[in-house]
């Protein structure tokens, strides 16, 4: 395998500091543990998209495609990868509960959040009851994606694309089939497959080239008509060490990443300096990973984290947890021959409107076709017409 002496030459010297021990290793294909409601005009997210393309990626920018319009895109809409760049870019961040399908995501939407992130976390326990181990296909991800689109169709969805399923060609394909399902963000990391969650053990993250050629694979996808952010997440932390983290969120940024993200952090000092990483890093947006119960890294409050630097900040447990929580709990009254109380279980007449039915048939009614008359069933206008003459 080639040596890390380019990519880390072709950082900025300032990135450099914070790796100031990281010489270029011989070789080592595998790292281990043993040895990370917006209504602006569509114009004015153009302008915004064309700005941030011609500040960080002129080369890039010149030769990308028109970005293609999802399905659930309506006509003459900003497109939501458009919105969740306005939104990254607001002073106020961005916090994004994490959904596992239309129902919680529609929650989400319905709660006044500005956008929801489909975590892979909860969509492998909601859909299969498994762990978060790299046991679901790239398929079974992206329809639980369209489905948490279809959900809240008013919000930027975030999609964890885990490692793209392969190598750098089928990252391309993992993005574009995000955003053609509508997503507005998709999320590559560069662990080694079989992945599982960035808080427990046994992390191995794969070698600097095939990290970064994942990242630039995913931009290109982005680049070449895939309307979607990249979010880049190295799991460097704690498969290697904090300097192996930073210099990777280094050069994901000079691969062209959006949005930088590393999992797992240890401490406040840790997420302290992630948010003050400089370098070409300096200029990107930052996401937090709130980990509810428990996790490696210290839960801050949103406005601590955004004055650390973040933009956005995901809640991964809010939702899957407590659902599983109040499930189990329903069972063991049932168990016991008691249903659940008032406080837990919502009138019917609410559950409906919860779940749609209010506006389903509101819509219905729209399309409402007048009942035939007798003898008419089954005849068309033109013989209809040809009868009463």
């Amino acid at each position: 395998m080639a040596s890390h002496t380019m990519l880390q030459g072709s950082l900025p010297q300032s990135s450099q500091s914070y790796a100031p021990h990281l010489t270029a290793p011989q070789s080592h294909p595998v790292l281990t543990s043993s040895s990370p409601t917006l209504t602006s005009p569509f114009k004015r997210c153009r302008s915004y998209i064309s700005r941030m393309q011609l500040g960080r990626r002129p080369i890039r920018a010149a030769a990308a495609a028109e970005p293609a319009k999802s399905a659930s895109q309506p006509v003459g809409a900003p497109s939501k990868a458009a919105v969740l760049r306005l939104l990254l870019a607001a002073p106020e961040i961005l916090e994004a509960p994490a959904c596992f399908d239309g129902l919680s995501a529609r929650l989400i939407q319905q709660a006044g959040f500005r956008a929801g992130f489909l975590s892979g976390f909860s969509v492998a326990a909601a859909r299969a009851g498994a762990p978060d181990t790299g046991l679901l296909s790239y398929a079974e991800v992206l329809d639980s994606a369209r489905c948490a689109v279809e959900g809240a169709p008013g919000i930027p969805i975030i999609a964890d694309g885990d490692t793209g399923y392969g190598n750098a060609l089928n990252v391309k394909r993992t993005v574009r089939g995000f955003a053609a399902a509508g997503c507005a963000g998709v999320l590559i990391e560069d662990q080694e497959w079989p992945k599982s969650c960035g808080h427990v053990a046994g992390k191995r993250v794969v070698s600097r080239e095939e990290a970064v050629a994942r990242v630039r694979a995913a931009c290109d996808a982005r680049d070449s008509g895939a309307d979607i952010v990249v979010f880049a997440r190295t799991d460097a932390r704690q498969a290697v060490g904090l300097e192996e983290a930073f210099w990777r969120a280094q050069a994901f940024a000079e691969a062209g990443a959006d949005v930088l993200f590393i999992d797992a952090l240890g401490s406040l000092e840790e997420v302290t300096a992630f948010g003050a990483l400089g370098g070409t890093a300096a200029g990107l947006p930052r996401m937090a990973n709130n980990l509810e119960g428990g996790g490696r890294t210290p839960l801050l409050p949103p406005g601590e984290l955004q004055q650390l630097g973040f933009a956005v900040v995901a809640y991964p447990l809010s939702l899957i947890g407590t659902a599983a929580a109040a499930m189990r709990a329903a069972l063991d009254g049932l168990r016991q021959g008691r249903v659940p109380p008032s406080s837990a279980l919502p009138p019917f007449r609410e559950i409906q409107t919860l779940f749609g039915f209010d506006d389903y048939f509101a819509e219905a009614a729209h399309y409402a076709v007048r009942p035939a008359a007798v003898g008419e069933t089954g005849k068309t206008p033109a013989a209809a017409a040809e009868r009463e003459k």
